[in-house]
């Protein structure tokens, strides 16, 4: 139990020391060290780009900010995150 409440301050420690960083480091990070993956990304301007990336085991999730310059940045971090499936045309109301 002990895990459940300190693990994800652990990883949240890990990810403050890559608040801002090059791109490929902070997504080295993100993929390769925590096992996050990529779920989509939208434009927030003419030169930023918004990420969320989430960890399937955990359900940790982490929101970045890509820069044309090449930085990176993490803007917000959460848990339980859940994917919900997009309603189609006709379930709209």
């Amino acid at each position: 139990m002990t895990c459940l409440l300190v693990c994800p301050q652990i990883v949240a420690a890990e990810l403050s020391d890559f608040a801002c960083d090059d791109r490929a480091r902070l997504q080295h990070q993100l993929s390769d060290v925590l096992g996050a993956k990529k779920q989509g990304q939208g434009l927030r301007g003419p030169d930023a780009v918004i990420e969320v990336w989430t960890e399937p085991h955990s359900g940790d999730w982490t929101m970045i900010q890509n820069y044309a310059n090449g930085t990176s940045c993490i803007v917000a971090m959460g848990e339980h995150w859940e994917m919900i499936a997009p309603q189609s045309s006709a379930t709209k109301g």
